[in-house]
């Protein structure tokens, strides 16, 4: 008997027995083209449709991120699809990952029987996901879940916890960037990559800190500007897939990878350290260090000094190695700001984790009331939060800068906060104050392109984006969908629609102004479509509530791109 794991996506159509009882050929005639539709969405990432059942669809696919992702994609494009005086089809899915028994093209268990189960749970326009596809998800997800608790059902033994998917993630720089391989053949001289440090064994405490770490060395190797460092992002996305120190140069365009191995012991820290050139995987210099905990960061100083000697053949001015960013008072502060960030990482997944952020960055302040990354990181995790307070975030980010105006992240965030504040000459000055404190920073340079196109320098969005996509090929979607915006403010609208129709998943922002590109080349049908699906993944959306999201320096900009829109559809 063949088995195999497999994410598993069961979908129906609610209401459809009701429906061809009204009117029965042109519903049938519309089911095929529904069919079509899923079948089409399913293969664009890499699953397959095992059976159908009348209205009813399942599917597998061998990643639970594009199980879920191919779901939202499908609820997204029949809303898209719609035509005028017609029922709406209105799509329910549930979705698990099991180990299931495969007889030739079909799929069954009880894994399968679980996923159908789920699927009846769930409300229509809804994505419901067990507990088991969640645990899969919740690291690289692009979406946001509600959490639904636990469940019993019929023949099942246990209780399964349920997750709802609500909408899509917001611009989260924790958040894993789509899993996709890049080869860059052509690797940049002086430049490196830092692999997420391993751990041994499932220790939760060991995972949280070796990452803490290995974020703190690619922040402040950034610091160097002869040395080129890939993001966290792009090195957390190569890390499972091709951990081979050539692959990963193929990958980045690296010609060195450093590779870690953590073990905490009592109040004592192991770290082993690799240091490869990516042309033949040629150890270049190794080490092991032993040390109490207290003296962590110090170890972070030595390590980081060590990598850029070597890599650039030369250590930076004494000025930018005293920019670092300012250490904790206490290593109390330090634990806790690891736990919460490592909270945050999940903080645009669930709510809880939003909350539990918070609470460990606001442990970390009292603990040392001086920690300037601790202000900054609170204010990330917290502006995701229902009823988050704008003006006890900008009292934070404020609080950092006073006490690290060296913290790169604090003055990016600053920009944004001035940015939606209209104070667009403080928005750039801190934009700009960003890029100088860690040129290397790809999430950084992309994120500051956005400010650039709002206050009218789109020309100098589109070369920042360059040198963010060349540092780092695993960006997030919400940084490339950057590009086809500025080009949008270019009036490059043909550049626009193609550079967003590329993404590797599609967000709301990126069809609306997809959708008013298309409008602006008199292409309204398409516009429609898009309007449509947006509409379908954000029920409440406006031309009003939306353009007020985009800060644009110029009232006419705004004016424009809401015409354009309600053109297309959007309701005003």
């Amino acid at each position: 008997m063949k088995r195999r794991m497999a994410a598993l996506m069961v979908g129906d159509i609610v209401g459809y027995s009701g429906m061809m009882e009204r009117a029965e050929e042109q519903t049938a005639e519309r089911l095929a083209s529904c069919q079509a539709l899923i079948s089409e969405k399913v293969d664009l990432l890499d699953g397959r449709v095992f059976k159908t059942t009348g209205d009813g669809t399942l599917a597998e696919f061998p990643s639970a991120v594009n199980a879920v992702r191919s779901a939202f994609e499908i609820r997204s494009a029949l809303a898209g699809a719609q035509e005028p005086d017609t029922e709406p089809f209105r799509m329910r899915f549930g979705l698990h990952i099991a180990d299931v028994v495969v007889q030739g093209d079909d799929l069954v268990g009880d894994g399968v029987n679980l996923a159908a189960r789920i699927q009846a749970a769930a409300e229509p326009d809804s994505i419901y996901v067990s507990g088991a596809l969640f645990d899969h998800v919740r690291r690289n997800s692009a979406f946001i879940f509600d959490d639904m608790g636990e469940r019993a059902f019929k023949n099942i033994t246990e209780s399964v916890h349920l997750y709802r998917v609500r909408g899509e993630i917001g611009a989260h720089r924790l958040q894993s960037a789509p899993t996709q391989l890049v080869i860059t053949t052509e690797r940049r001289p002086a430049s490196v990559a830092v692999l997420p440090f391993r751990v041994s064994g499932d220790d939760e405490n060991q995972r949280y800190l070796a990452e803490g770490l290995t974020e703190e060395l690619i922040v402040e190797l950034g610091r160097f500007r002869r040395l080129s460092v890939s993001s966290r992002s792009a090195s957390f996305a190569v890390a499972d897939s091709h951990p081979d120190p050539v692959r990963v140069g193929e990958a980045l365009g690296v010609r060195y990878v450093l590779e870690g191995q953590l073990r905490k012991i009592g109040e004592r820290v192991s770290i082993s350290l690799t240091l490869s050139e990516t042309d033949q995987g040629t150890v270049v210099w190794s080490d092991k260090i032993q040390r109490p905990f207290e003296e962590i960061l110090a170890l972070v100083d030595g390590i980081v000094a060590r990598i850029a000697a070597t890599v650039s053949g030369r250590m930076e001015d004494a000025a930018m190695v005293a920019a670092r960013r300012k250490p904790p008072e206490n290593m109390t502060a330090f634990d806790c700001l690891l736990r919460g960030l490592d909270h945050h990482r999940l903080g645009g997944v669930t709510d809880d984790n939003a909350r539990q952020a918070v609470g460990w960055l606001s442990k970390a302040i009292e603990a040392d009331p001086h920690y300037a990354a601790a202000y900054a990181w609170r204010v990330c995790a917290a502006s995701g939060l229902p009823g988050f307070d704008p003006e006890q975030g900008r009292r934070d980010i404020c609080r950092a800068l006073e006490l690290d105006p060296c913290d790169a992240e604090a003055n990016r965030i600053m920009g944004a906060f001035e940015l939606m504040g209209g104070n667009f000459d403080e928005a750039l000055a801190h934009s700009r104050r960003a890029m100088e404190l860690n040129p290397t920073d790809a999430y950084i340079k992309a994120r500051c392109a956005a400010v650039f196109t709002c206050v009218g320098e789109a020309e100098h969005s589109l070369s920042l984006l360059d040198e963010a996509e060349m540092l780092d090929p695993f960006l997030p979607v919400w940084c490339v969908e950057e590009r086809g915006v500025a080009l949008y403010a270019l009036g490059r609208y043909a550049e626009a629609i193609e550079s967003l129709r590329k993404l590797t998943f599609q967000t709301t922002r990126s069809r609306l102004y997809r959708a008013a590109a298309l409008v602006a080349l008199d292409r309204s049908d398409e516009a429609g479509r898009m309007v449509r699906e947006a509409v379908g993944s954000e029920a409440a959306l406006t031309a009003s509530n939306f353009t007020s999201r985009e800060c644009y320096r110029d009232p006419e900009k705004a004016r424009e791109l809401g015409r354009l829109l309600r053109e297309a559809g959007l309701p005003p």
